[in-house]
């Protein structure tokens, strides 16, 4: 199937393919997700996200359980599709998990990072600050940059372990956590600085103390659970 939409600054016909549809429907309403757009227990009704993205049944039938696979959407049997549940409970586990896996990453990615892996971190951690001092502001459209270059972060701190499990676990849990970081960002929960939290841990990975290092991370991955706590109603 394919679909002829208005391209850039005029009205010429541009081919869309089948498969760019479903990609831009899956970013599109991801992102809607992630920022609360489509806030959580949504029901998912097709007519309404056929008016709102301008795509068809089948389009959004398969960017929706791709969402399903990243537990972003829930697939009731003969009920349709509604936005997955948030909960306390759920990021109390989900901050447990990803702390074993990350800390350990971590750990081997120090014993085995090398002179490039280094430059990559001071590189990474240079982009993050830069959109951190803009954090106070408050401005909404930074929460995409901060969370790509956080990320960037994150996984360039333990590029360097030789285990492509231990990172690929480690990116699943990330991407999971995101929703619970956007709601921290958008809370704007005082008492905490984020950047000093990311720089003690360069600084620890950089000077190959392991310890104090991991010890740092699993602070910095607790925080924004302890935070949470105060927003997010625990479930029953």
């Amino acid at each position: 199937m394919e679909k002829y939409v208005t391209a850039a600054g005029g009205r010429q016909p541009k081919v869309v393919g089948a498969r760019s549809l479903v990609e831009a429907a899956y970013a599109t309403i991801r992102h809607d997700i992630l920022d609360g757009v489509l806030p959580p227990g949504l029901k998912l009704r097709f007519e309404m996200l056929r008016e709102r993205y301008g795509v068809g049944a089948s389009t959004l039938r398969e960017a929706l359980t791709r969402l399903v696979g990243d537990a972003l959407v829930t697939s009731e049997e003969q009920r349709g599709f509604r936005v997955a549940e948030i909960s306390l409970d759920d990021f109390a586990d989900l901050t447990r998990t990803r702390k074993l896996i990350e800390v350990e990453a971590l750990r081997q990615s120090i014993l085995f990072g090398d002179d490039a892996w280094e430059g990559d971190l001071v590189g990474a951690f240079h982009r993050l600050s830069k959109v951190e001092e803009k954090l106070a502001e408050g401005l909404p459209e930074l929460r995409d940059e901060f969370e790509e270059r956080n990320r960037d972060f994150h996984f360039t701190l333990i590029a360097a372990c030789p285990s492509r499990w231990l990172k690929h676990m480690h990116g699943i849990l990330f991407q999971q956590s995101e929703r619970y970081r956007r709601i921290s960002l958008a809370a704007r929960v005082e008492g905490r600085d984020v950047h000093a939290e990311h720089k003690a841990v360069i600084e620890a990975a950089l000077a190959r103390d392991v310890d104090l290092a991991c010890r740092l991370e699993a602070e910095h991955i607790e925080k924004t659970l302890e935070l949470l706590s105060r927003t997010l109603v625990p479930s029953s």
